[in-house]
């Protein structure tokens, strides 16, 4: 964890470092040790794309969760391509997806 200042309450502010990489790892330690056949991924850069292809490599079937393919805030990609066509199936998160999903 990093410092990264205080809120206006005066409250500490702390942002977890590496997550990506924390990340990438253990879905690459898991499928080069067969220990999982599918993994479902909520992502949207590129820093798990080597995972994503060693994942692959290993016969693993990857499950791509992602936001929308263009931000209504500024009209940029939310999740890289590469990820996007690395992965197995895709699914959009979106508001149909999120009623579908939602529990009673």
């Amino acid at each position: 964890m990093a410092f990264k200042g205080l809120d206006i309450n005066k409250n500490p502010i702390f942002q977890q470092k590496r997550v990506d990489l924390l990340l990438g790892l253990d879905f690459a330690l898991l499928s080069g040790k067969r220990q999982i056949t599918h993994a479902a991924v909520i992502a949207g850069d590129s820093d798990l794309l080597p995972a994503f292809k060693v994942a692959k490599e290993e016969g693993i079937l990857v499950w791509l969760f992602h936001g929308p393919q263009v931000s209504q805030k500024d009209g940029y990609s939310t999740y890289a391509s590469e990820l996007w066509q690395e992965a197995d199936e895709r699914y959009e998160i979106d508001l149909a997806f999120m009623k579908r999903n939602k529990r009673s």
